[in-house]
Parts: structure tokens; sequence; C-alpha cells
């Protein structure tokens, strides 16, 4: 299939396949006229292109991590590497949670300050809100 065949089929543009190619996460035979001509199985290779990246990894790491898949075999420093990447990962949520829940406790003391005129939007107010939402209730 062409290049523009398979940016349909995945949703990703020509310009990222190109990309891929440069990066050689993706490669394509070459028609006589030079165009980029890819196998049916490059809609899976895309696919799990794009998984990997919205993971979060970087194209040298998925680079890296392409021959095991190919192979369909795990090496001890590919499940490293795997391993390194999810707690990376989870790192971040961790950091996005503690941001999303620090932004509820303003919210919560905007709300009360809206709605409870004696009520601050101070920093101590934020950190009661905090205190209360991390409470375990009963």
């Amino acid at each position: 299939m062409r290049i523009g065949e398979l940016a349909g089929k995945t949703g990703v543009s020509v310009r990222a396949l190109r990309y891929y190619e440069e990066q050689h996460l993706l490669s394509a035979l070459r028609s006589e006229s030079g165009q980029r001509r890819y196998p049916d199985s490059a809609v899976e290779r895309v696919n799990l292109i794009q998984q990997l990246y919205a993971a979060g990894l970087a194209s040298k790491t998925i680079l890296e991590l392409l021959p095991c898949v190919d192979a369909g075999v795990s090496t001890p420093e590919s499940m490293a590497r795997l391993v390194a990447e999810r707690d990376r990962i989870n790192l971040q949520i961790d950091g996005l949670i503690a941001a999303r829940d620090h932004l509820d406790a303003v919210i919560d003391a905007a709300n009360d300050s809206v709605n409870h005129p004696s009520s601050s939007c101070s920093p101590e107010t934020i950190t009661e809100h905090q205190r209360r939402r991390s409470t375990p209730r009963s």
C-alpha cells in the first residue's frame, strides 16, 4: 500500500510515517518511480509505534525494543527496559494525581469562598481541604 493509504488506515499523518522511517521504526520498499510501498503488516506496526509513543517511550527506546517484538522473544535487557519505562510512567502518574488532588483542594476552597463570603481561599484553607480529602471517610 502507498503512504497515503497507510496514513488513512492508521490515522497517522504522512509526515509522521516518514519520520518513523527516518528513525528506522518502519520500513518500506520503493517502486521503480521511488514511491513508498508498505506491506499490510505496516498497519499493525504503526499502531504499535503509536501505542508505545502514547506510553511515553522515546523513538530510541522503541527502536531498541522492536527486535524483541518482531522475534516474539524477550531478553533480560528488554524486560529490564520495559520495567524501567513502566516505573517511570508510574512516577508520572503519581505526580499527576498529586497535582489533580491539589487542584481539587483549590477548587473546593474557591467554591467555599464564593458560597460562604466569610470563608477565604487562602493557602491555609487549601491545606485544610487537602487534609479533608486525604482523610478516609467512615
